[in-house]
């Protein structure tokens, strides 16, 4: 194996990297269309899955635990889709996606995140007793416009760096054809002077 410090081939070619886009070019298209994406879209029964190997008291405490830090696991019971929902921290019993105000016993969550390369929100409410409850996703229009003008950015900047790239490429290439016709013509020229060629052509 090489050390790291040593140079290979590959540190002498260009550098494009394109970094892997985090959303896909038509969101909606793809939230509207997608089987995983249909379904979960649907209203269904889900599960808190945190700390599984303790008691129910001690899943409980962590449960709402988790709400305040801002963080919690979920797993949609029909499809077994686990998602790790992340949200504001939870102060007062209250925050823009974790509200233990809104309906007794119940905890009301809302996190939005990229799944499969679209935007989505979750929004549901778990039984602070029974750590199940139901919820679905729905497509984060707001949220997918931003990451959509990224996307756009992302793509341009990659393409003028193409563009850049093979503008370099010609010129280099002219460049070498005029070198090589230099270099052709100079040894045109030699031949042209040297003694053997003027001797001959004197005869």
């Amino acid at each position: 194996m090489l050390p790291f410090e040593t140079p290979s081939i590959y540190d002498h070619l260009p550098r494009f990297v394109f970094k892997m886009p985090r959303v896909v070019a038509d969101q909606k298209a793809k939230f509207e269309s997608d089987e995983l994406f249909r379904k979960l879209s649907r209203e269904s029964e889900v599960k808190y899955t945190g700390y599984r190997d303790r008691s129910q008291e001690d899943r409980q405490i962590r449960f709402q635990s988790g709400c305040r830090e801002g963080h919690i696991e979920v797993a949609f019971t029909t499809t077994g889709t686990n998602l790790q929902l992340v949200f504001s921290p939870c102060t007062n019993g209250y925050s823009d996606g974790c509200d233990f105000e809104k309906e007794q016993g119940k905890v009301h969550i809302t996190s939005s995140f990229i799944m499969n390369g679209v935007c989505v929100r979750w929004r549901g409410w778990i039984d602070m007793e029974r750590l199940d409850g139901a919820g679905c996703l729905e497509y984060d229009e707001e949220r997918a416009q931003v990451e959509d003008a990224i996307l756009r950015e992302q793509i341009d900047r990659y393409n003028q760096r193409l563009r850049d790239f093979e503008e370099k490429q010609r010129a280099y290439r002219a460049q070498q054809e005029r070198h090589e016709e230099a270099e052709t013509e100079t040894k045109r020229k030699r031949t042209d002077l040297s003694p053997e060629h003027t001797s001959s052509t004197s005869n």
